[in-house]
């Protein structure tokens, strides 16, 4: 199964327990394969630079190391019009879009609104893992 996570959920996944590390562990365990694009990798980052100054002690980097390694990394062009109140949360429904990926996991409400632009289903993480992982 293939999925685009957004940035929230995978760096969450990284330093907390809980559904967001089920996904990631399932991926780390190729039970379902990660896409993303370049501007995606760019907010994982990022993000995850900023939790770590928060919460220090963990490390992002093997991570990173692994979805370079691992994960499907594909040119996403931005979607012809704006789709989610929030526009930088579009990469992701583009990332969805271009990869032929059917799911994008997020909490963030602006994604989840959309769910089912164009045939991408936006889940929670607790819904993914209750509904695919379990």
């Amino acid at each position: 199964m293939r999925l685009v996570v957004d940035a929230n959920v995978f760096v969450s996944g990284v330093f907390f327990r809980g559904p967001r590390y089920e996904i990631l562990d399932a991926w780390r365990r190729r039970k379902v394969e990660l896409v993303a694009s370049p501007e995606i990798l760019d907010e994982y980052r990022h993000t995850g630079e900023q939790l770590s100054r928060e919460f220090g002690g963990v490390d992002l980097a093997p991570w990173l190391r692994l979805l370079n390694a691992r994960a499907a990394v594909i040119e996403a062009p931005p979607l012809e019009h704006q789709v989610c109140s929030d526009p930088d949360d579009d990469k992701f429904l583009a990332c969805a879009l271009a990869g032929r990926v059917r799911l994008v996991t997020s909490g963030d409400k602006a994604l989840l609104r959309v769910s089912g632009y164009s045939g991408v289903i936006v889940m929670k993480p607790r819904s993914f893992v209750d509904r695919h992982l379990r």
